[in-house]
């Protein structure tokens, strides 16, 4: 094997060794956040009775959560509750807006 092709070999596995950091970097910079997804685009755990992403009923169903930057779960502007209570994101589960 010459040179040129050692070097163009560790060349790339220094490169995809780096993407997989990056990818795990930014995958510590999320944090679950219940509350917040519309009907049907949460990214998971929805409650009894559904699989995972893409599977809540209710817009903003307290047990169902999304992915967001770290940090801000609780700082998303969300439409107020029907009562007029505000509504805000939690890290946890909540016991609001879930399907009759």
């Amino acid at each position: 094997m010459s040179n040129t092709m050692k070097t163009v070999a560790i060349v790339g596995a220094v490169a995809a060794a780096m993407t997989a950091q990056v990818t795990t970097a930014q995958a510590a910079a999320k944090e679950k956040c219940y509350g917040i997804s519309l009907a049907g685009a949460n990214d998971c755990a929805a409650g009894p009775g559904t699989t995972c992403a893409g599977t809540s009923t209710v817009d903003y169903q307290g047990n169902a959560w999304t992915l967001v930057d770290a940090g801000t779960c609780t700082e998303i502007e969300l439409p107020a509750m029907a009562d007029g209570t505000p509504r805000q994101g939690s890290l946890e589960e909540l016991d609001r807006d879930l399907p009759a």
